[in-house]
């Protein structure tokens, strides 16, 4: 029997299970500069190459101090300084001190370093300093590879590296790296109702809102996006056009046209093409969510109201392009958050409502509900910054209690 063929819905973790299991990640990898790599995909674990900080060094300005001096209230001599980029070469001794400034390189013999604020030094004499408080060995240095050491596992492979990570690279001398291919979304539109922006609308027509939102939340997750444009609910039309998105991408991504209604033709041109693998998801927003395969690339039909069209893309399709990308997937981080007003629903869909998060000056998370909830309202998602994610079986919930909410 063909998953379109399955009696009810599906619920949202077995859709993703299935996704996920059909998934297998693009080969091959390229080696780019990591001035070109935030974003990307890293095809190999990496580890360090050496130690983080390379040598022990001053996490301040001030002065460092031999072992035997820690408690010292005698005079400290005086022997040179030590600057980032340019170190004291010598052996600090018994008696001695060395004027020492952040980030330099603390020479052999000093155990401590202390801050010019806690000295003692005679308005004439500057040639030595007293300590005015007594030190703790290893006090304000920083240890050659307290942050890693060489050879250490430094990030792992499906890493989408973030900026910190590009300097992270960057400090152990790596300057260019291996990433998974960018992953090539083909996306289109559909509906004979559509206008682009910019263009004035007929009777019956509205604005196609949906694919440049869908752009912007693919770029946004670092994929290459083709815009394919808008198809008319027509067959030919839809055929030629599926058979250029499967030839150019890795993925193809559609809204509108995998519900029931007779001008749906995009369930059936990939059924012809292909294979649909899921539809009829347990969600509210997205109930018709279709995903099956063609010839080259894989396929998402998403729902043509616009927020079901993007939650279900970040609910459904996006981990399984992260893991077609070579990431691993990962749940949602979600937070307990009291309701500020009642919340509601009907058993039988899971619920992605939007809300309005906040935290309360003892740290509790509240979350206020916003009013319009349909499928169509583009302003909930606008204004709301997190989701209120309900399970399948919950209803109604009252003002004051507790619900788990998915920040944006």
């Amino acid at each position: 029997m063909a998953c379109h063929d399955e009696p009810g819905m599906l619920t949202v973790a077995t859709c993703r299970e299935r996704l996920l299991n059909t998934v297998v990640p693009l080969a091959g990898s390229e080696t780019v500069s990591l001035a070109q790599a935030v974003g990307r995909v890293l095809a190999d674990a990496l580890n360090a190459r050496m130690d983080s900080p390379p040598a022990d060094n001053s996490a301040m300005d001030g002065y460092a101090v031999h072992a035997d001096d820690l408690a010292s209230d005698a005079p400290l001599h005086l022997v040179g300084s030590s600057a980032a980029g340019h170190p004291w070469t010598g052996t600090l001794q018994p008696g001695e001190s060395l004027r020492i400034l952040t980030g330099a390189v603390v020479p052999a013999g000093a155990s401590a370093v202390i801050m010019q604020e806690d000295i003692l030094r005679e308005p004439a004499d500057s040639t030595h300093i007293r300590l005015g408080r007594a030190l703790s060995p290893g006090e304000n240095i920083r240890s050659r590879g307290e942050d890693i050491g060489a050879g250490d596992a430094l990030l792992p492979a499906g890493r989408q590296l973030t900026p910190a990570d590009i300097g992270l690279l960057a400090s152990q001398g790596i300057a260019s790296v291996s990433v998974r291919p960018r992953l090539r979304i083909a996306l289109l539109s559909t509906g004979d109702e559509l206008v682009p922006p910019g263009q004035p609308l007929a009777p019956g027509q509205i604005h196609d809102s949906n694919r440049v939102m869908l752009q912007a939340a693919l770029l946004q997750a670092g994929f290459e996006v083709l815009d394919l444009g808008h198809v008319q609910d027509e067959l030919d039309a839809l055929r030629s056009r599926f058979a250029d998105a499967d030839r150019l991408a890795d993925a193809v991504i559609t809204s509108g046209g995998v519900s029931v209604g007779d001008a749906d033709l995009v369930r059936q041109v990939v059924g012809e093409l292909g294979d649909i693998r899921v539809w009829k998801i347990a969600i509210k927003p997205g109930k018709p969510f279709a995903f099956g395969t063609l010839p080259n690339s894989l396929f998402f039909g998403l729902p043509g109201n616009p927020v079901s069209a993007l939650v279900t893309l970040e609910q459904l399709a996006m981990p399984a392009l992260r893991a077609l990308q070579g990431t691993r997937w990962q749940p949602a981080w979600t937070v307990s958050a009291r309701l500020l007003a009642p919340v509601r629903k009907k058993p039988g869909r899971a619920e992605y409502q939007r809300g309005v998060l906040s935290q309360r000056d003892d740290g509790a998370f509240e979350v206020m509900p916003l009013a319009g909830q349909g499928s169509g309202l583009l302003t909930s998602l606008s204004r709301a910054n997190c989701y209120l994610v309900l399970d399948q079986d919950q209803g109604r919930m009252d003002t004051g209690e507790s619900v788990r909410v998915q920040p944006f």
